[in-house]
């Protein structure tokens, strides 16, 4: 992904799911308590619920401008990297005691919390109202303590553009390229797999999974996590905002608890039955997960920037991106700058961002702002929906030695392949999707999409045999009334027609887990 009440987010299920039996938390091999994401009954063996009091003070927002001075050009990326010594034998064995010592993480919050994004930008947590207040019962003869109102500024930064530093060497522009319109016409529809079951393997990352990824990267809360092929036999994944130590459950953490706006991962584990064990983690520091695509973290300049795709083409690896210009206070909305794209030679420890890749968002119109990349053949598709969650899908293809040059895409519209289209690209299907996730299942030959469908409340599955499609109808995988705040749900490339695998991102625990869902055959 990660602007950050849940119909809001997600849309409006259809009813509201009743509570699954109360189940104990997770525990993972050395014994670290993890979170659980399904909608789940209290602990009948609970102590009640003390009463609500009335907080001792009510702080009232009030906007504060703030002239925010920002250095141009953006400053080079720090590209500090240390490998990464082998794991201890003892997966339960602390690798970095001098910079971990242990951690106790909280149960996951069940009041009300800011709605998710993906990849959301930290924010100040809300404050808990510890105050005591007197008893208003019956027969009582404490007055009732009216809460103090306060004033509470909240920082709205003005940027301003002010000569920096030295910045990145410039790149050539590649020279423009234009296309031929060509046929692209839609093969027949697939008949829609229906899901037969699905549900948690495991926690991935964070506090009590079993990779430990709070221990020995310093990943306790993190969002996202979509996978691509990186080479054979490794996969890379990739997370949003990332916090370290500091970090509690609730969402996303501040700017002082080690934020990262994305981190990167990799995975040699095929059986995923089990779980996705993550090998390694690109590192600036010992036990300390990079920032691999950096941002300015400046309100309404840059606030972060979020990946959300990756592919390879031979020994080079690709990101897509977006610049977040800063998250929305409506539920489902936030604003970008571009989509971009970037690339490492160096099997992903450092990355480049092209300067001439983009796709800029102008008046907010931008139709190719959240994409998901996926080479096939001779082509790379782009599919891509706009900043947001209330946008609809399009698509574009390049052939494979154009990827970073913009002006050689082609964009698919009412049934051929046009350069300089990119706002006028037909619509995939009808309604909204967001966050997609494509690949291609070379066995059935199908395409396979996933997608937050915030009208549905659901995470959903549709097919096509071309990837301008037609698509089949969507089918839930997971709605959100059953695993509340949960957006995301991104494929494992080593999923197959029927074995589907995918990573499922909750807001309350902020973190990702890989989730299972076996298909029928279509009938």
């Amino acid at each position: 992904m990660s602007a950050l009440v849940l119909a809001g987010t997600f849309g409006m299920p259809n009813a509201q799911a009743a509570p699954h039996p109360w189940a104990p938390p997770p525990v993972n091999s050395c014994g670290e308590t993890g979170f659980d994401p399904l909608l789940r009954a209290p602990d009948p063996n609970a102590p009640p619920a003390p009463p609500i009091q009335i907080p001792e003070t009510i702080e009232i927002p009030v906007v504060w401008p703030e002239l925010t001075p920002v250095p141009l050009p953006d400053p080079p990326q720090n590209d500090t990297r240390v490998d990464q010594p082998p794991l201890p034998a003892d997966p339960c064995h602390n690798p970095c005691p001098d910079v971990r010592d242990s951690v106790h993480p909280e149960e996951p919050s069940t009041g009300t919390d800011p709605d998710p994004h993906p990849g959301a930008a930290p924010q100040q947590k809300p404050d808990s109202g510890s105050g005591s207040a007197g008893s208003s019962g019956s027969g009582s003869s404490e007055p009732i303590k009216l809460p103090r109102v306060v004033i509470k500024p909240e920082i709205e930064p003005i940027p301003i553009p002010v000569p920096g530093g030295r910045g990145p060497e410039p790149q050539p522009a590649p020279p423009p390229v234009v296309n031929p319109v060509e046929p692209g016409p839609v093969a027949a529809p697939v008949a829609a797999r229906s899901v037969a079951e699905v549900g948690v393997v495991r926690q991935v990352t964070g506090p009590g999974s079993e990779n430990r990824t709070d221990m020995r990267w310093s990943v306790d809360g993190t969002d996202l996590g979509f996978v691509y092929e990186s080479r054979p036999g490794e996969v890379a994944v990739v997370f949003g905002d990332t916090f370290g130590e500091g970090w509690g459950p609730g969402g996303v953490g501040t700017v002082d608890e080690d934020w990262r706006s994305n981190v990167l991962g990799f995975s040699t584990d095929r059986d995923l039955a089990d779980g996705m064990t993550i090998d390694t983690m690109v590192q600036d520091s010992p036990c300390h997960a990079a920032e691999v695509l950096g941002s300015r973290k400046i309100k309404n300049w840059e606030t972060t920037t979020i990946p959300t795709s990756g592919f390879a083409l031979g020994d080079r690896q690709y990101l897509s991106y977006m610049s977040v210009n800063r998250w929305s206070r409506i539920p489902g909305l936030w604003w970008t700058n571009h989509g971009g794209l970037a690339w490492s030679d160096d099997g992903g420890r450092t990355w480049t961002k092209d300067q001439h890749a983009k796709w800029e968002n102008l008046f907010g119109l931008g139709r190719f702002q959240v994409a998901a990349m996926v080479p096939h053949d001779d082509y790379v598709y782009l599919f891509g929906t706009p900043n947001g969650r209330i946008g609809v899908a399009g698509l574009a293809r390049v052939a494979k030695a154009d990827v970073r040059n913009k002006s050689a895409y082609q964009y698919w519209v009412n049934g051929s392949w046009a350069s300089a289209a990119e706002n006028a690209a037909t619509p995939l299907f009808l309604g909204v999707a967001s966050e997609l996730s494509v690949r291609y299942d070379a066995a059935s030959g199908q395409w396979q999409m996933t997608y937050l469908d915030s009208m549905r409340g659901a995470i959903v599955l549709r097919t096509a045999k071309e990837p301008q499609g037609v698509w089949s109808d969507p089918v839930p995988l997971v709605f959100t009334a059953d695993y509340p705040k949960a957006y995301g749900g991104f494929i494992h490339p080593w999923s197959t027609g029927t074995d589907l695998y995918f990573l499922l991102s909750a807001w309350d625990s902020y973190n990702v887990y890989l989730m299972h869902a076996r298909l029928n055959e279509p009938r």
